[in-house]
């Protein structure tokens, strides 16, 4: 089973390991196209801007990108980008699920937390894309999960 999910997600390999996936989830215009550009630009590599199709395999869930949107991003200000070959990843287990909110709605020392999706508990993070620390935050995010 295949759903369609109104996110944006990005691949990180965390000290040499293979990709894995973060899922940016938010309302329109919320900055999930920016923080992943901000990623990419850092190494990461884009694996759907805007809708990401998610399924489970085993005991990962992967995404990837609905074929109409392979390769694009949008660019706010700019337009709709293709992004080049070394920028793209075609599918990643999801690794973790990045909920955008603005700074006043995050807690300083948040508890852990995880979400159900297709059967398999992952590990969420609330987080604020416009941040200057916002990609390195989430870089050490990912590092602990690959860790623990």
């Amino acid at each position: 089973m295949t759903v369609l999910v109104h996110a944006t997600c990005v691949a990180l390999r965390p000290r040499g390991r293979t990709w894995r996936a973060i899922l940016l989830r938010g309302p329109s215009g919320a900055g999930k196209s920016d923080l992943a550009l901000r990623l990419i630009e850092g190494g990461a590599r884009l694996v759907a801007d805007d809708q990401t199709e998610l399924v489970r395999r085993g005991n990962s869930v992967f995404a990837t990108a609905p074929a109409r949107i392979a390769g694009l991003i949008e660019a706010r200000g700019v337009g709709i980008v293709r992004l080049a070959r070394d920028q793209l990843v075609a599918r990643a287990p999801v690794a973790l699920l990045v909920d955008l909110a603005p700074p006043e709605r995050l807690e300083r020392l948040p508890e852990p937390a995880h979400e159900r999706l297709l059967g398999l508990d992952l590990p969420v993070l609330m987080l604020a894309p416009f941040e200057a620390s916002a990609s390195a935050k989430l870089r050490l995010a990912l590092a602990r999960i690959a860790v623990a």
